[in-house]
């Protein structure tokens, strides 16, 4: 009997924390609307557990897409999670099931933002939203954390550029630490996203750089901890955050394009070249495998064309949903979330 109740309470547990995973999905620049038009969206909301692994760079199974957001050195960007692929609504939590731990967001110049894998070239952290005491908590849980504060503003996190970053593409890494279960090694769940950018009008800051994987021990106290008991002090993982970069205290509430910014406020896709695209859609995304525009193509100059594997449908969804030439508007996990895909 207890034997049963165990595997019950076991397959509870994991159902529970299963529906909690999350995924960075979207970006926003200077409060523009891109979507998933430049992220190289990870194929599940699991999460990463082995700090050793190749997917601690930008997830399991991602891969170069061929869309690049344009951000300015000195600008922010916002990255937006949630649990569901296409799901922005703010009635859920970005990321449920008490999954408390720091938010970090690094860089890695590269020759190409489309197709570096983030191997040759080193990561610096340009943000940090990790933790502060809750003085009326009683443990960890209770405490102020990076997550928590994703939950607060719809999964939005402001991230600010150095104004000194010097021009040209990155990989702008999203990654979120959930500490629930990380009081025993390999506990700890790493939710990453890689996006590219390309950054202009920077200057000429030099930056020491670490790699992915190697940065992370699972060992490190900001890794393996117990946030079911009191948290005296913490220090997320990683190397500090770089000069003229941001570490934001934990619980400090929304601003910016996290309190302001709404969907379908301005355009989500992206034409060729990485610029928003006027105009837009009436928000209906296309029935299963039905090309966007006649052939997968807009149907007139100058109409909005989502890049390739970017989002042109799903629950939610009021951005563009005509592909580019040669892409075909599809359910990959209806009704949540819809991308274009190869025409077949």
């Amino acid at each position: 009997m207890k034997s049963s109740l165990l595997v019950v309470l076991t397959a509870g547990l994991a159902a529970r924390d299963a529906i909690a995973h999350a995924i960075f999905q979207q970006l926003w620049v200077d409060g523009v609307d891109y979507g998933s038009t430049c992220n190289r969206l990870p194929t599940s909301n699991s999460p990463v557990t082995n700090v050793g692994s190749r997917d601690l760079v930008c997830n399991a199974g991602t891969r170069g897409v061929s869309g690049k957001c344009p951000v300015k050195a000195g600008g922010t960007v916002t990255v937006e999670m949630h649990q569901q692929p296409g799901d922005r609504s703010c009635n859920s939590e970005a990321i449920g099931g008490a999954h408390w731990g720091p938010v970090q967001i690094y860089l890695s110049k590269v020759s190409d933002a489309s197709t570096a894998d983030g191997s040759s070239g080193g990561w610096f952290k340009i943000f940090s939203d990790a933790w502060s005491k809750n003085s009326g908590g009683r443990v960890g849980d209770d405490d102020n954390w990076g997550t928590r504060d994703l939950n607060a503003c719809c999964g939005r996190m402001d991230v600010p550029i150095p104004k000194d970053l010097p021009s040209g593409d990155y990989l702008l890494r999203a990654e979120a630490l959930a500490l629930h279960t990380a009081g025993q090694s390999g506990g700890a769940q790493f939710y990453m996203s890689c996006y590219q950018i390309t950054v202009s009008g920077g200057g000429s800051a030099n930056y020491a750089t670490v790699k992915f994987p190697g940065a992370y021990r699972a060992s490190d106290p900001g890794i393996q901890i117990n946030i079911h008991a009191v948290v005296s002090n913490y220090v997320a993982p990683g190397p500090a955050v770089v000069a003229g970069g941001v570490t934001k205290q934990a619980g400090s509430g929304c601003t910016g394009c996290e309190s302001t910014c709404k969907v379908g406020s301005s355009p989500s896709a992206v034409a060729p070249g990485g610029n928003p695209v006027s105009g837009g859609s009436d928000g209906n995304a296309p029935e299963v495998g039905e090309p966007s525009g006649g052939e997968g193509s807009p149907s007139a100059p100058g109409a909005c064309a989502v890049a390739a594997y970017g989002q042109c449908g799903g629950d939610g969804y009021s951005g563009c949903t005509q592909c580019a030439s040669g892409y075909t508007c599809k359910a990959v996990s209806p009704p949540y979330y819809s991308q274009c895909a190869p025409t077949s």
